[in-house]
């Protein structure tokens, strides 16, 4: 049976939230919260009070996060979606460490209320966070950040934030712990190559096509700052009410230290502009697909005249990130192809994943 003829099955019995683990005993799939064991825990911790309401938020194809809303607090929770997923993904624990030691440092980013590793209470590691007020931009703009001028805003309060994260010193010891600046992109082609080897649920000759012009074209990195992993659109969040204004950077699961412009290169990845056929699979960021925003180029400008560093080798930096989306996409596939996941997002990438890694091929050719 295919992952598509598998959907309508898998949504029917799947339950996302149960009270009690004796509720969850008696499912096909696991949930993915258990209400009563994380009240306790949130008394323990003087989170709200009474019972608890929880709201899946955002995209989740890889953590999952949950809005939790209990006696007028609201917090957010991260946890790690369905088992089974390969030894180190999905690490939330590390990702709330992450966040932690980015405390005092002026980066835009919440503040972590707990951190559980008590199996029994999720069946998997989680934490908890203070929810920051305001809108998270992927299909559609929020009525206040509409008119022109704001548009425009949107997009230099999204470089600048780049550029801000990019001013955090990486040499502190409490961020240096988190990963070896040094040979960070030879490092990186390893990794995501051996995830492709390891996860893959076909093959796709572009991806080995396109490695090895990664590997033949790595540019020499020219110096080492705190890494988001993933900073795009999609996981910023923007203050309620004009002028637009970056509040919080969210997401930080792959975060490190290495070279900044492979932050650069996933947000011009994941940025969409007029005439682009393919790679919003990646972008999921349709809201800036009209009129009155700036193109890639004028955000690679302003990035460039904010932190100093030349961008001869941005072309290298925008083909890394259409693979390495290709390789991250079809690990989610896999899932969808093994009966792991019923999302209908992981079903689309049979398709989705072919078109990044054609978009790679065609970024690497662009760039000789």
């Amino acid at each position: 049976m295919s992952a598509a003829d598998r959907a309508p099955e898998a949504a029917a019995r799947s339950r996302v939230v149960v009270d009690t683990h004796a509720e969850a005993a008696g499912l096909p799939l696991p949930p993915l919260l258990v209400r009563e064991p994380l009240e306790r825990l949130l008394d323990e911790h003087g989170i709200g009070s009474g019972p608890l309401e929880a709201e899946l938020l955002g995209e989740g194809h890889s953590n999952v996060t949950f809005l939790l809303r209990r006696g007028g607090t609201e917090a957010v929770l991260r946890r790690p979606p369905r088992p089974p997923f390969a030894p180190g993904a999905h690490d939330v624990l590390r990702e709330a460490r992450f966040l932690a030691a980015l405390d005092g440092t002026g980066a835009r980013a919440p503040e972590v209320l707990l951190t559980a590793d008590d199996r029994e209470l999720l069946d998997v590691p989680f934490y908890v966070m203070a929810k920051v007020e305001g809108h998270v931009i992927t299909s559609t703009l929020p009525s206040a950040l509409d008119p022109p001028a704001q548009r425009r805003r949107i997009a230099d309060e999204l470089v600048d934030g780049l550029v801000e994260l990019h001013r955090v010193d990486a040499r502190a010891p409490a961020i240096a712990a988190f990963g070896d600046g040094e040979r960070f992109l030879e490092r990186q082609l390893r990794r995501w190559s051996r995830i492709w080897e390891q996860r893959r649920a076909r093959d796709l000759p572009e991806v080995e096509q396109v490695l090895a012009w990664l590997a033949a074209n790595r540019p020499r990195q020219a110096d080492t700052t705190v890494v988001h992993g993933d900073y795009r659109l999609g996981n910023v969040v923007f203050a309620p009410e004009a002028p637009a204004r970056l509040a919080a950077i969210l997401d930080w699961e792959i975060a490190t230290v290495g070279d900044p412009l492979v932050d650069l290169g996933w947000l011009l990845a994941s940025w969409p502009e007029p005439g682009d056929d393919d790679g919003a699979i990646l972008s999921l960021a349709g809201a800036v697909a009209g009129g009155d925003f700036p193109g890639r180029a004028e955000l690679a400008e302003r990035y460039a005249a904010g932190s100093g560093r030349p961008l001869r080798d941005v072309g290298w930096y925008t083909t890394f990130a259409f693979w390495r989306g290709a390789i991250g996409l079809e690990t989610i596939y896999a899932q969808a192809v093994r009966g792991t996941t019923d999302d209908p997002y992981a079903l689309a990438l049979e398709s989705g994943v072919p078109e990044l890694a054609r978009r790679a091929l065609r970024e690497a050719r662009a760039a000789r």
